[in-house]
């Protein structure tokens, strides 16, 4: 069975994150008990250190096991996005192949027919799915529901797809991180822009930037996170990547901005249903598509990005 290869550099910043997160609980524990009415920034500790526990164990063993992990996610997504959404009762007959894709998706990864990864839901699903709707008759709403099926597996199968889709990746194409050190570093990044333009936000943010749609970021939220993720996208290039410094700032900008537009995307979906929270499976953090919502953006771009700038044959 293939394993996953963990370069020196990898299990470093993969401690490193550890060393952060525990120093954050600790104020988070410190904060909370100092001011009253801050425990829930405790129960969002408590949920960050699941997800991360979570993602390093699937990762710590073999690509088969980290491939299973990210179509249960996928799973759990794609369900928590139909649990949101109102559908018409016909569509109940067609959401199986929208649960069907999830496993042949996955397998098109583990297999390395990447190529049919590629093309399955774009193109196959995006005419089956109709198909079935056509067959069963219901045209009142037809064109809405269509789309709403096709956002759906897009976001919760395709785009969660590229977690794993990294997997294929050969080791040579980035000798200081491996596969993983890619995946680690666009995740390290996504996060960090996702913290970093709160926090700017809350401290120097004045001027709204989508206020119909997400009342709560700013202009200054968002400069700060795009030109922290920058840095630390520099930072972390020589360990995780085979990128030059200016190649990493450029990277990073490009990743702060594309999380944005993912994190407003889904703020626009939820105001539309008008729920709060796309669920409730993470205390504290609302559901999944809450957490992923900006690397459903992000993480396909950027594996994208290396597959082009270095000339990846993985088309197969």
């Amino acid at each position: 069975m293939e394993t996953i290869a963990l370069t020196s550099n990898v299990k470093i910043c993969i401690a490193a994150l550890y060393a952060v997160l525990g120093i954050i609980t600790i104020v988070a524990y410190v904060i909370s008990f100092i001011k009253k009415g801050a425990d829930n920034l405790k129960t969002r500790m408590k949920s960050f250190w699941i997800i991360v526990l979570l993602f390093t164990a699937a990762f710590m063993f073999n690509k088969l096991t980290a491939i299973v992990f990210i179509m249960l996610v996928s799973y759990l997504a794609l369900k928590e996005f139909f649990s949101m959404i109102p559908t018409r009762r016909s569509d109940r007959r067609v959401l199986l192949w929208a649960y069907l894709s999830i496993p042949i998706q996955f397998y098109f990864i583990y297999t390395g027919w990447i190529t049919m990864f590629y093309l399955f839901i774009p193109l196959y699903l995006f005419l089956l799915i109709p198909l079935r709707m056509v067959m069963i008759g219901d045209t009142d709403g037809f064109l809405k529901s269509c789309g709403t099926l096709h956002w759906a597996v897009m976001t919760c199968v395709y785009a969660i797809g590229y977690f794993a889709v990294y997997f294929s990746i050969p080791a040579f194409v980035n000798p200081a991180g491996g596969a993983l050190g890619f995946l680690l570093y666009i995740l390290i990044l996504t996060i960090s822009n996702d913290f970093m333009q709160y926090v700017f936000g809350k401290t120097f943010g004045k001027h709204k930037i989508t206020p119909t749609v997400s009342p709560n970021k700013t202009v200054e939220g968002l400069l700060g996170g795009v030109f922290s993720t920058a840095v630390i996208a520099t930072v972390l290039a020589p360990f995780l990547t085979p990128f030059t410094y200016l190649q990493a700032f450029l990277v990073g900008l490009v990743i702060a901005l594309a999380g944005f537009f993912g994190d407003i995307t889904m703020s626009a979906i939820k105001r539309d249903i008008g729920v709060k929270d796309t669920g409730a499976l993470l205390p504290g953090h609302g559901g999944i598509l809450d957490r992923l919502d900006s690397m459903i953006f992000t993480v396909p771009l950027f594996f994208h990005y290396v597959a082009y700038y270095y000339s990846i044959g993985i088309l197969k």
